[in-house]
């Protein structure tokens, strides 16, 4: 059995950390490519400002588009070799960061999130759209970032509905890495699926992802509520820390290495709904996980245990939530048939899924999920 894991170089998190990034480029060189959107370095100025003085190092503004396009990629890998930047620095959110993976290709990488929504910032993938910022590919690299740098008082600063819906991404971790461990599911973990004998040979996780993955989820359960008091509040506090940890670390690791299943996939096939374009992406990861749940016909309690802190921070447990008020037999249809999609990671859980079941499951958690929240299901 062929097994893998991959994570980034070094991973650093804590107080007024954005302060040493000078330092983690001077190891590189003495100048780095800043890919950030105009508000986003408006945001932390100052502090990079008084790390380039302190490090004797430049960064090179990009006037970042705002979006991760091939054309926008090759603008700034020019940029950066007519500027001779030793390596590159995405800042701020997703696209940001993804687009700091492509110029990058996996060499002399630093990613500086200044939110914790997702769990992206450690992984060695990326998302490239069109200039229109319509789906265009994923990406893929041979490394993952040489270095993560979190500051947690930047990520305090930020609203907490970001850092709530990367508690719904994380949330969705340990079941999907659960789930593809017991069908001994692919990971991606940067490794192709090898051959041997004429027959594939697939990369499944390791017991270190699936002990990651299931930290994940227990230090939800015990600092989320925690963390998004002081959020709230703007404040850096023990559990804050934690949870960020959670978000991005403990999470990234363990999709990454542990699996996807059907949660994910749900959340693609949710994308068809107009009404849950304006939710963010862990937002509908949480209504996933809850799907995936009853997919699987989990024990009632660790269902209502989910449920229980999706209400606890803030996180949807009903179609309603997502911003969908009604859904038609069609939709439903569509939403189910794109969440099977034969490249999909809803293959990886432990028995064949139909669209069928997709969408008896879809109903079935929008009902428990009203019923817990004390709405009628008439």
């Amino acid at each position: 059995m062929r097994k893998a894991f991959i994570c980034p170089g070094k991973y650093v998190q804590g107080e007024d950390e954005l302060l040493n990034l000078g330092f983690f480029v001077s190891t590189y060189g003495k100048s780095a490519l800043l890919i950030a959107h105009k508000d986003d370095v408006a945001r932390v100025k100052k502090q990079l400002d008084e790390t380039a003085k302190n490090y004797q190092i430049e960064f090179v503004e990009s006037n970042f588009g705002g979006e991760c396009s091939r054309q926008e990629i090759a603008r700034l890998q020019a940029l950066a070799k007519e500027n001779k930047c030793a390596c590159t620095i995405g800042l701020g959110g997703g696209k940001a960061i993804d687009t700091a993976k492509c110029v990058a290709e996996g060499e002399n990488l630093i990613i500086v999130p200044t939110i914790a929504a997702t769990d992206a910032p450690t992984s060695h993938s990326a998302v490239i759209y069109t200039e229109d910022g319509a789906f265009e590919d994923y990406a893929y690299f041979k490394n993952s970032p040489s270095v993560v740098l979190i500051d947690t008082k930047v990520i305090a600063k930020a609203p907490t509905r970001f850092l709530v819906s990367g508690m719904g991404d994380a949330l969705s971790t340990y079941f999907e890495a659960r789930a593809t461990q017991m069908a001994y599911g692919k990971v991606n973990a940067g490794l192709p699926c090898g051959v041997t004998a004429g027959k594939t040979k697939p990369v499944v996780g390791t017991k270190t992802a699936m002990a990651l993955a299931t930290l994940c989820y227990e230090t939800l359960l015990e600092e989320g509520a925690k963390a998004k008091a002081a959020n709230d509040a703007k404040m850096v506090s023990p559990a804050l820390e934690n949870i960020i940890e959670a978000n991005i670390l403990l999470s990234g690791l363990g999709f990454e290495s542990g699996g996807l299943a059907a949660a994910h996939a749900i959340h693609n096939g949710l994308t068809v709904l107009p009404g849950a374009h304006k939710m963010y992406h862990g937002e509908k990861v949480a209504f996933g996980t809850l799907v995936q749940l009853v997919l699987e016909n989990a024990p009632e309690e660790e269902i209502y245990e989910v449920i229980d802190f999706c209400l606890s921070v803030g996180l949807p447990v009903c179609l309603e939530d997502i911003g969908v008020d009604s859904i038609s037999e069609e939709e439903l249809k569509e939403v189910s048939e794109k969440s099977c999609l034969p490249e999909e990671s809803i293959h990886n859980m432990p028995f064949p899924v139909k669209p069928e079941d997709v969408a008896a499951a879809i109903m079935i958690a929008d009902r428990i999920g009203r019923e817990a929240k004390g709405g009628c299901c008439c």
